[in-house]
């Protein structure tokens, strides 16, 4: 028996060749058609009309025929003969379908990328509509239209996506595939397609592994796949997709989605681990050219000058992609986005504290033929890489560590040095304890790992150390990190000392360390923060990066980490032997610092130093005599002072059983226009046992309140209705603030920035600003407002508003 694959062959041909007549080749047979009475017969078929047949002369052995009458096609089945006349009693004829006119190439068109329904189901309609932006593992819908009606099994159609240079199928960076009835896998396809008339509405599914990127789309169209003709359909973006379970960067919960990519806006966490300051921050990465400046970035990577090919078939993976953000967003080895300036001179650029947001620097870099901004620090450092991640696609979060070692030598020590007038000395090693350091994390499969470390990954965009030749740290697991297992990629070593390492302070004097002062193992590594989803709170995440401190877990772990950094040929080291010791014999008084009142910028600060002696049975008890000097000094953010701008000694005598509660005063003109921007001051104090010739020390970080800034909006804010706001400033100090310049940004609500002279504001008065705002999306948004003046770079505010569609008027 013939089968249905055989009708519709000898249809086609037979019609595209002769019309309705004429004779046709088809194997070894010939179908002719005659026109004579000999056999002709009147035949009734299933549907009951009666037709005359054509005859039809085929191979004895053939058992179906197909025969041509009165413009339909008929098939006869159980051949009597090929002598024989076609029809016979009792034999039907099967109708198939009608033998159309001779078919027309197929032609496109036009095409409709439907940009605004897929970019609504793909996640990404706040980066605009104009143009097709999707993620993958996820499929999207276009509709092409032609010149006439497409037929499936006629007109083939071949679709070719590609991204990067010389793209090639072998590398990921090109794909070939043909339209199919169905879906097939984790593979590009062409599927689910519905005809209506002139237009074909098609499916197109990206693999969950595919490349991330700027991608063209063409069409390849033939008919009984002979010669086929190209036509471009447009170009899309691809992006990461976590909410896809293939994909890498899969984060089930939909909370976290919307905090950790769909969130423009958040907080950094500033200052020193008893003055937490949260800092607002636009992070934009749905503006609508922010996506474009993301691409530049990894296309001025030293990885794609270097290989172009094989740097766009990596960019799969997000392990890959993250690493080569970090390396691009400091300017260290390239023309990265951002330049670090840690020193106090910040006149060829912008303070680092002077940014209100991610978007006017990636804007500044991309403007201006890809040159370093200047200026960054860590936390604008990892404000930008959080805007290039979120926009890509990973989730990603800002994480603050509260006094971040930095230990170059990975002995896990971080040592620290005073002499006997309690100033803390520089030091020639680059080890140091910054008062705060900014990171990302970024949420991922780890596939290079062993099983368990998946999640959250610490990457470090801040240019400290090199990681295989380049400024960039991670990703390294915070799983792998709480456990010490240092020993994984990448840079885990590094990471783990910044919140773990032991501090030594030593007492220094006539050229050479003379005695340990304190051997803290808890003071690294306090109050690891991050915005709180869904509030404008902090949360507190130390637990996920290390066990308690002092608990046997975590002394546990210090060890088996200690061990795998150290050099394990040696059999011992000083700072194991540290470990082992009891550092500092205990001391026969205790000291502590405390504030009097809350330290604001621009007042005398007042403190009380407490002493008591430690009732037990090792120390004498009878009185003893302390000699206690006293210095204050600017605290820099790296961990480093200036010169002393206080000093102060006092006398005590205490007996056992005694406390002592001392004042003393730092008064507001020995520390004017001697701090950094940041307004930090060490006081240190160093005590001296005249009974056992020992020494004790003392210390307090104070970080100084600036004026407080006020917003508030007047009413409900719609899209394109002006939204008055009125902003507040009093200046609390006893001096006047001069050159005050005021800053606006916002995603969602201003295109850009505002900025506004606002002149000098005397001490004690207050200024008030009203000025109407147009916003510009719907949704929750924020408003970031910064006022610098030269006595003070950041007096910063925000304010939470929600935006409502427009109501018709």
């Amino acid at each position: 028996m013939l089968g249905e694959d055989f009708v519709e062959k000898v249809d086609a041909e037979f019609c595209r060749k002769n019309g309705d007549g004429g004779d046709v080749e088809f194997g070894e047979g010939t179908i002719q058609r005659h026109g004579g009475s000999r056999c002709e017969k009147m035949a009734k078929v299933s549907a009951s009309v009666e037709l005359i047949l054509d005859t039809i002369k085929c191979p004895a052995e053939k058992k179906e025929c197909v025969v041509m009458a009165s413009n339909r096609v008929y098939t006869l089945q159980e051949h009597p003969g090929k002598s024989q006349c076609l029809h016979k009693p009792g034999m039907w004829l099967r109708v198939s379908s009608p033998c159309p006119p001779p078919v027309a190439a197929l032609e496109l068109r036009s095409v409709d990328l439907q940009s605004p329904r897929n970019n609504k189901e793909h996640h990404t309609r706040e980066m605009g509509l104009k143009r097709l932006i999707v993620r993958r593992g996820q499929s999207f819908e276009l509709q092409l239209h032609f010149n006439r009606p497409f037929h499936f099994g006629a007109d083939y159609l071949t679709f070719v996506a590609e991204t990067g240079p010389a793209p090639m199928e072998l590398l990921g960076t090109r794909a070939t595939f043909s339209l199919t009835q169905a879906r097939k896998g984790n593979v590009w396809s062409a599927f689910d397609f519905t005809i209506d008339t002139n237009s074909l509405v098609v499916s197109l599914f990206t693999p969950a592994n595919a490349v991330i990127g700027p991608y063209s789309l063409k069409i390849e169209i033939s008919q009984d796949q002979g010669h086929s003709v190209a036509h471009p359909l447009g170009t899309f973006i691809l992006l990461f997709n976590p909410w896809n379970a293939e994909d890498d960067v899969y984060l089930p919960s939909e909370i976290l989605l919307q905090e950790y990519i769909m969130m423009d806006y958040g907080f950094v966490y500033k200052g020193h681990e008893r003055f937490i300051t949260a800092w607002p921050w636009n992070y934009g990465q749905f503006e609508e050219d922010i996506i474009d400046i993301c691409f530049e970035i990894l296309n001025k990577s030293l990885y794609f000058l270097e290989n172009p090919s094989k740097d766009y078939s990596q960019r799969n993976d997000p392990v890959y992609v993250c690493r080569v953000v970090s390396a691009m967003i400091n300017s260290n080895d390239d023309n990265g986005v951002l330049q670090g300036n840690w020193g106090e001179d910040y006149s060829r650029g912008v303070s680092p504290l002077e940014w209100n947001g991610s978007v006017a620097i990636l804007r500044q870099w991309s403007a201006r033929g890809r040159q370093p901004v200047k200026y960054g620090q860590c936390w604008v450092f990892a404000a930008v890489m959080c805007t290039v991640m979120r926009c890509l696609g990973v989730p990603t979060r800002v994480v603050s560590n509260f006094r971040s070692a930095h230990n170059m030598d990975g002995n896990l020590t971080i040592d620290t040095y005073y002499d006997q007038n309690a100033e803390m000395l520089p030091t020639q090693k680059r080890d140091k304890i910054w008062n705060f350091h900014v990171w990302n994390e970024c949420w991922m499969i780890r596939k290079d790992l062993p099983p368990g470390y998946n999640g959250w990954q610490v990457l470090d965009p801040t240019p400290q150390q090199t990681s295989s030749g380049l400024f960039c740290c991670g990703p390294a697991s915070v799983k792998a990190i709480r456990e010490g297992e240092v020993h994984l990629p990448y840079d885990t070593p590094f990471v783990y000392a910044e919140v773990n390492a032991d501090e030594v302070i030593w007492l220094f004097g006539d050229g050479q360390a003379q005695e340990i002062l304190v051997h803290n193992t808890s003071s690294i590594g306090k109050e690891i923060s991050t915005k709180m989803v869904g509030s404008d709170q902090r949360q507190n995440i130390t637990s996920s990066y290390k066990y308690p401190e002092g608990s046997p877990d975590e002394r546990s772990v210090f060890m088996k980490a200690s061990r795998k950094m150290l050099d394990p040929r040696r059999a011992s080291s000083p700072f194991l032997d540290l470990l082992g010791s009891r550092g500092s014999e205990d001391q026969p008084a205790q000291l502590q610092l405390h504030l009097a009142r809350t330290p604001e910028w621009g007042q005398d600060l007042m403190l009380r130093l407490h002493a008591w002696r430690v009732p037990d049975r090792v120390h004498p008890r009878g009185p003893i005599r302390l000699l206690v000097r006293f210095s204050a000094q600017a605290l820099l953010h790296q961990g480093e002072t200036r010169e002393p701008l206080w000093r102060q000694t006092v006398h005590l005598n205490l007996d056992f059983g005694q406390e002592i509660q001392w004042p003393l005063l730092l008064p507001h003109d020995n520390y004017r226009n001697k701090l950094t921007d940041e307004k930090l001051i060490r006081v240190s104090g160093i005590a001296k046992v005249e009974e056992t010739g020992r020494s004790m020390l003392v210390l307090k970080d104070i970080s100084l309140e600036p004026p407080h800034l006020s917003i508030e909006v007047s009413k409900r804010a719609e899209v394109g209705k002006a939204l008055r706001v009125h902003i507040t400033l009093t200046n609390t100090l006893t001096m006047a603030l001069s050159n005050c310049t005021m800053v606006l940004e916002g995603s969602g609500l201003i295109d850009g920035q505002i900025s506004k002279n606002i002149g000098t504001l005397v001490a004690g008065h207050t200024i008030q600003i009203q000025l109407d705002l147009y916003p510009i999306k719907t949704g929750p948004r924020q408003l970031q407002v910064l006022i610098s003046s030269n006595e003070i770079k950041e007096i910063k505010g925000y304010k939470d508003i929600f935006v409502a569609a427009s109501r018709a008027s």
